[in-house]
């Protein structure tokens, strides 16, 4: 990824990073980026560690070498507490139980001394929602509602842009058409890989696994932009 340089001499860690939609936005803001999955993630596009993200983390603080980080993005798995999951599936009986993970991270993230995000979509999950994004925002194709709660920083809430227009595909039994795009799920109108490639901005992968657990690029650029200016101020 020659395009960006790296001027500050910052890194972040990305943990959970799935196929890599945060690291690259924090990229593309400046910084260098380091990976850690518990899938093997062959498409992610910056140095990467294959475990258990906690374990990997717990390892970083007890060993010192976490020091090398100015930043922790961390995106737990969110099923516990999503829209979706206490939603339509619970009120459907589909599904299982899913593991929250959200309460260790956060432990860990405060014992690591360093500054950090933790991401989740909406839903219950229960984290402080000190930033809320989403693609109208960027002019993206998405709605992709995220919260980021940011610990040891922070920065002005952005403005909510209002939506204007439908969602494409099927709702409560109704089809319409619309200028943005579910990227979730398949059928019923919901995008192709090809589609949320195009309406993230994400080119590196084009699985629809990665595609529909990404958070575009653009969010976390955001927040590495205001990262990066909250930490000029600090030591001007």
């Amino acid at each position: 990824m020659s395009d960006i340089v790296i001027l500050n001499g910052l890194r972040v860690l990305d943990l959970f990073s799935c196929a890599g939609g945060a690291a690259m936005g924090y990229h593309r803001a400046g910084f260098a980026v380091d990976g850690c999955d518990i899938v093997e993630r062959p498409r992610y596009p910056f140095a990467y560690h294959r475990g258990d993200a906690l374990e990997y983390l717990d390892r970083l603080i007890t060993t010192g070498e976490i020091a090398r980080y100015a930043l922790v993005h961390a995106s737990p798995p969110c099923q516990a507490g999503c829209a979706l999951t206490v939603g339509t599936n619970a009120s459907q009986g589909w599904g299982g139980t899913h593991e929250d993970l959200v309460a260790p991270t956060r432990e860990l993230l405060d014992r690591s001394g360093l500054p950090y995000v933790i991401e989740q979509p909406n839903g219950r999950a229960a984290i402080r929602k000190d930033v809320t994004l989403c693609g109208v925002m960027f002019g993206l194709g998405v709605f992709r509602h995220r919260n980021f709660e940011l610990g040891r920083w922070s920065t002005p809430k952005p403005r909510h842009v209002k939506h204007e227009g439908y969602v494409r595909g099927y709702r409560h039994g109704v089809y319409r058409e619309g200028p943005y795009l579910a990227a979730y799920g398949k059928g019923g109108g919901k995008a192709t890989a090809p589609e949320m490639q195009h309406a993230m901005g994400i080119t590196w992968t084009d699985v629809h696994e990665e595609l529909t657990e990404a958070i575009p690029p653009a969010y976390a650029q955001w927040l590495g932009t205001a990262f990066l200016t909250v930490r000029q101020e600090v030591f001007a």
